[in-house]
């Protein structure tokens, strides 16, 4: 027997028009990349998303047409993830952080038929477009005024929108129908698309908004100074206008000073970022003088939070931190440390243990760990194992079927970390199976940096590994073997590595040994490596 009740696809639109309807004058503040502040609200955004999706309807978009975004967080670019979405077609947002050779591989991978860019990017979109085979129509994200050149079949924004009406119905498909795609950094070879439903996107972001997960409400006035092109935003481009909280967009400028000045003069209450951000907020905060005047809670994710900027934001600025953690491929909450009534009750400082760990999986997603061999390890805190996950929030396989076979046959997704899990759900990452490095919240590719060392002309072998780094968290450290007989010098490689790698992906310090660790199969042995290199600390 079934149940009576009524079918209601679960889609991304309909949360902008609840937003439109119920919380219609909540501002969307953003601070644009020409410079003003510019002031909208729901009602307005809500428009202006159906007259895009009108206009890009009448151009011919059809439903699973991948589009794709090279955005910082702003209205406009909201308008773009719900008028895209509202058609049937796919909002793809790209990483501009990512080096151009590698979001050319990616925007043809996926396809685009159009990119929408902030003019910020111009000169880089301006370096693609030789390289790209699918898209058809670039749009600034701007006006007529603001309309940068050298770039081909170029439209303004605010012209584009102006084709459409905001009357236009949005069309009907099934709430399984792909409405975002996101690429994952490349961590080993490729990067992989991970391709969302609206139905998984609007689950997560009632995930998002439950009070132990991101705890958000439609008092909260909430800067998301992650990017939306960063693992989907982490929900909260959706969670916002679900329960009607103000929405303050920062645009292009992160830096401490313009983040404190937002926080305080917008009355922010919730902020999320990666500990990067914090790292020069507090440093702004403690050579200014400044407080936070209305902010309550910090969540930081994307890599661990360390204890004293834990305990810098709660006990000077009396600021509630809550640790997170998450994947691309987890659209892309997985835990969050909310404290249980039992941690909450503990004296600070036993609390801190707790605080520090990656928190605990929302209704939503289940997690286990596992041996070798597949066998699940206890929830003792002490068994460490692969983490594999699953949900309806979770990836069952990659776009276009790329990539290894992390996904099993019972849906469990293996997250490539090794952790533990106690008996409370509390998940404690220890390693990562994957030889990444994560630096300020960014996965940087140890073997596309060894490809391309070993071409040097002079380099029997390379590897890389991570180092420990104050601000950044990990460092890139490159291990070199020189030929027999040859002779490089540090300056040669870097020479070798410039414009073939991301500037931010430059090895901090390069070491020559004579010989590296290798495993009978041949294959070079990190884990030796990083015990060899353990105290190891970069120069200055």
């Amino acid at each position: 027997m079934l149940g009576l009740m009524q079918e209601w696809p679960l889609l991304v639109h309909k949360i902008i028009d609840h937003a439109s309807l119920y919380h219609g004058d909540r501002e969307v503040v953003t601070r644009t990349t020409e410079g003003p502040m510019a002031r909208t609200d729901y009602r307005t955004l809500a428009r202006r998303a159906r007259q895009l999706a009108d206009a890009l309807d009448k151009r011919g978009v059809a439903n699973g047409d991948r589009l794709g975004t090279l955005a910082w967080n702003s209205a406009r670019h909201m308008e773009c993830w719900f008028g895209i979405a509202g058609i049937g077609a796919v909002v793809h947002t790209l990483n501009p952080r990512l080096f151009p050779e590698q979001l050319a591989w990616i925007i043809n991978h996926a396809q685009d038929r159009m990119l929408f860019f902030d003019i910020t990017f111009a000169e880089l979109v301006a370096e693609l477009v030789p390289h790209l085979k699918s898209v058809e129509t670039y749009v600034a994200l701007t006006d007529r005024d603001h309309l940068p050149q050298n770039i081909p079949h170029l439209v303004a924004y605010e012209d584009l929108i102006a084709e459409g009406s905001g009357d236009f119905a949005w069309k009907e498909f099934d709430e399984h129908t792909a409405c975002g795609l996101c690429y994952t950094s490349g961590t080993t070879g490729n990067p992989k698309g991970v391709l969302y439903s609206h139905r998984s996107n609007v689950l997560h972001a009632m995930m998002a908004c439950a009070t132990d997960t991101l705890g958000l409400s439609c008092r909260d006035t909430i800067l998301p100074v992650v990017p939306m092109f960063h693992a989907n935003a982490w929900s909260i481009a959706h969670a916002g206008p679900m329960v009607g909280a103000k929405l303050v967009m920062p645009g292009p400028k992160l830096d401490g000073k313009s983040l404190c000045e937002l926080f305080n003069g917008e009355q922010v209450t919730m902020t999320a970022a990666v500990p990067t951000v914090w790292m020069a907020a507090l440093q702004y905060l403690e050579q200014s003088g400044e407080r936070f005047s209305h902010l309550k809670r910090v969540v930081i994710g994307g890599a661990a939070a360390p204890q004293a900027m834990i305990e810098v934001f709660e006990k000077k600025y009396g600021v509630e931190v809550v640790h997170a953690w998450g994947m691309t491929e987890l659209s892309p909450i997985g835990t969050v440390g909310t404290p249980t009534a039992k941690v909450a009750a503990q004296p600070y400082e036993r609390q801190l243990d707790y605080k520090v760990r990656q928190g605990r999986p929302p209704f939503g997603l289940e997690a286990k760990i596992v041996d070798g061999d597949g066998r699940e390890l206890p929830r003792d805190g002490k068994a460490a194992g692969r983490l594999k996950v699953r949900g309806p929030a979770v990836a069952k396989a990659y776009f276009q079927g790329d990539g290894p076979s992390a996904f099993d046959a019972d849906g469990w997704f293996d997250t490539g970390d090794v952790a533990t899990l106690d008996g409370d759900g509390y998940m404690t990452i220890t390693d990562r199976a994957k030889d990444v490095i994560k630096s300020g919240g960014e996965w940087i590719s140890s073997i596309a940096i060894e490809n391309i060392a070993v071409g040097h002309p002079a380099v029997a072998e390379a590897a890389v590994i991570a180092v420990g780094h104050p601000k950044w968290g990990e460092r890139p450290l490159l291990v070199v073997v020189p030929k027999p007989g040859r002779t490089v010098a540090k300056a040669d490689i870097l020479a070798h590595l410039a414009g073939r790698i991301a500037k931010w992906w430059m090895p901090d310090e390069i070491v020559f040994v004579e010989a590296l660790p290798h495993t009978a199969t041949g294959k070079i042995q990190k884990v030796a490596l990083r015990e060899r290199f353990a105290d190891y600390r970069l120069p200055g």
